[in-house]
């Protein structure tokens, strides 16, 4: 009996290097699992769009589909337009079945990543100091989503044994640039702020910019194409696998 395929759902960006850099993910994630189909899909601005992806895969003789939503938090996104598609898919297939994993998350080895690409930028910047850190993310109207991301700041900050809170791109206070600004007024002057996004795009641009106008010595970049990303990625796959499997 074949595996079941893997469709990567992304949310999608007008900017291209977000696309680039979401299939460069997935490039890593067949590279581990070279026995699978696994395709990456988009909910919007980019392509190819999930239902495109599903009716190539029922094409293809698959009937089976395990979808992982690269998602950060249980926000709008994860509770509203991914059960949305899914919906739709099976309604149009007849005798499909698709089973939606857990979304990606915050996972604390996402820490490590966040470390790599800071580290890069503060070689880049030559910063061979730091007093204070802020976690960049996205930011939701939903509080649950927001807090998320603050409790894995304060994993960070207490890793480091610096001061750092979280920031968000839209929807939810402090700003990027709101968070520098308020550790440079308590005297602090070496601020680098950690990107917690899975690709380039506006958001991620409009807080890396924020950051530096306010101050920041370095910027990550996104987490990225990165081996540990892909790993969870199939770690999510592996479980949804096996809820497909009946009993």
């Amino acid at each position: 009996m074949a595996a079941p395929a893997l469709v990567a759902l992304a949310h999608g960006s007008r900017d291209p290097q977000s696309a680039a850099t979401i299939n460069a993910l997935i490039a890593e994630v067949r590279a581990l699992r070279p026995d699978l189909r696994i395709e990456a899909a988009f909910l919007d601005h980019s392509r190819p769009r999930f239902q495109a992806v599903v009716d190539k895969l029922v094409k293809a003789g698959h009937d089976e589909i395990v979808v992982v939503p690269l998602l950060l938090t249980e926000a709008f996104h994860a509770r509203v337009d991914v059960p949305s598609v899914i919906a739709e898919a099976t309604a149009r297939h007849s005798g499909l079945r698709i089973h939606t994993s857990e979304i990606l998350g915050l996972e604390s080895v996402f820490l490590q990543v966040l470390d790599e690409r800071l580290r890069a930028s503060l070689k880049a910047a030559r910063v061979r100091e730091l007093d204070a850190l802020v976690l960049a993310a996205a930011g939701s109207s939903d509080s649950l989503a927001n807090q998320s991301v603050a409790r894995l700041a304060r994993i960070w900050g207490a890793h480091h044994k610096l001061p750092v809170v979280a920031a968000y791109a839209s929807a939810a206070p402090p700003a990027t640039g709101e968070a520098v600004r308020a550790f440079r007024a308590e005297g602090r002057r070496h601020i680098a702020v950690g990107m917690l996004f899975l690709a380039p795009g506006q958001l991620p641009d409009r807080a890396k910019e924020l950051a530096l106008e306010a101050g920041a010595v370095a910027v990550s970049d996104p987490m990225g194409a990165h081996p540990e990303v892909a790993r969870t990625i199939l770690a999510r796959y592996a479980v949804g696998a096996v809820e497909l499997v009946p009993v």
